[in-house]
């Protein structure tokens, strides 16, 4: 976005607005009586100790109740999750949470400072990354993501500098937290960029196993029973999937259809155009979230590097500030008119949205000069003609990637 000396009262005003949010929020996330998630993790590792069901309703066991919704929330994540949660409960479980919000600030911000050395930063983006309702919601919860949003960013990274061994041992590991996230290695393995995607499914696995060596193979099935019967949390406002709009608009069986035609579409495209890593990575980044059953919107927070190095365009600034919507401010169109949460009350999805339609659109704008720097240059061929090899039409420049980094 090109600044004129007429838009100073925009950038201030959106400055003002993020002060305001961060304000509100620090407020809202200081520690009080409540365990949140943070609880139910302490009695998933409690119960897997103790040879109890990890993935069942115990004393420690979260309870959500407001407007339209009514449900337990025991800890959804994988099994190796119930041996990890072991360390959250090693002494007073409130003094825990402090320490654990504590580590999870320090985390987030060595995470920024990654973002930031690598695609700069002004007034704005720095108010911006911690104005994210993600890292809020997160803190106040005491979830895990920003841990595996500091692995994933840093996988990111890594890719870019082709240390693709490094990267694909990252994102197995937040692979073995988050499945959703396979969508990542998949599309890039079928993009043609095997290395990665390889060393990930390894690290995967390899962490899998380790509770079937601890707790043997029932509990997989304790918690892929408790996942299966979890879908009427979908229609939660903070679930920004595919799922979540379905469910919200009274379609609930639509959303698995429209989600897996997303994946398979994609996968159609990886396979036929191979598009290059950076580019690959952002359209599987958002279809983890969108394709997902339960895309909270602390997910949102994978996709910092594919927003910062998208911050240019105008419609990307526009999704990033609708995800500094505070959540208690989405939350409150619980149990309004189905209008009302398709709207207002799913500005989280939409967000998501917008970013994906500004990727395809980039992809629109390059395919059209493209063709018709073709039917210019004829079969003589010049400098764009589309015989070329990449390596040729890509290295000019001293800030030009390696072909292989940069989308096709």
């Amino acid at each position: 976005m090109v600044r004129t000396m007429t838009d100073w009262p925009l950038r201030l005003l959106v400055a003002l607005i993020l002060v305001w949010v961060i304000g509100g929020e620090f407020l809202r996330t200081l520690p009080g009586d409540l365990l949140w998630d943070f609880g139910s993790f302490v009695a998933s590792g409690r119960a897997a100790a103790q040879g109890l069901d990890p993935y069942g309703i115990h004393e420690l066991t979260f309870h959500v109740s407001i407007a339209g919704f009514d449900m337990w929330n025991p800890n959804l994540n994988p099994p190796i999750s119930a041996l990890l949660f072991q360390l959250f409960d090693g002494g007073d479980v409130h003094q825990t949470f402090r320490v654990w919000r504590m580590i999870s600030i320090a985390i987030y911000v060595a995470t920024v400072l990654l973002l930031f050395d690598r695609y700069g930063a002004t007034p704005l983006t720095v108010l911006w990354v911690f104005a994210l309702a993600g890292f809020w919601d997160t803190l106040l919860l005491g979830q895990i993501y920003i841990p595996l949003v500091f692995m994933a960013v840093a996988a990111w990274l890594l890719l870019e500098r082709r240390q693709h061994i490094a990267a694909g041992i990252l994102i197995g590991l937040v692979v073995s937290m988050k499945p959703n996230v396979l969508v990542w290695p998949v599309l890039l393995f079928l993009a043609g960029h095997r290395p990665a995607p390889i060393a990930a499914a390894i690290t995967a696995a390899v962490v899998s196993a380790v509770p079937l060596l601890v707790y043997g193979p029932d509990i997989y099935g304790q918690w892929l029973s408790l996942v299966a019967g979890d879908g009427s949390r979908a229609v939660f406002l903070t679930n920004a999937s595919i799922a979540g709009f379905a469910a919200r608009a009274g379609m609930p069986w639509a959303g698995m259809p429209l989600s897996i035609a997303l994946l398979l579409g994609l996968a159609l495209w990886a396979v036929r155009r191979r598009p290059g890593i950076e580019r690959a990575s952002g359209f599987a980044l958002l279809a983890a979230l969108l394709a997902s059953p339960l895309g909270w919107i602390h997910y949102t927070l994978f996709l910092l590097p594919l927003l910062l190095s998208r911050w240019h365009r105008p419609e990307i600034r526009l999704a990033g500030l609708m995800l500094c919507v505070p959540v208690p401010m989405v939350l409150a169109r619980m149990g309004a008119p189905a209008l009302d949460q398709l709207t207002l009350g799913s500005v989280y999805g939409w967000a998501l949205l917008i970013c994906f339609g500004s990727l395809v659109a980039d992809r629109w704008r390059q395919r059209v000069p493209s063709a018709q720097a073709g039917r210019i240059s004829g079969p003589s061929g010049s400098a764009a003609d589309p015989a070329m090899p990449a390596a040729t039409a890509t290295a000019t420049g001293p800030a030009a990637r390696p072909a292989s980094t940069t989308g096709a």
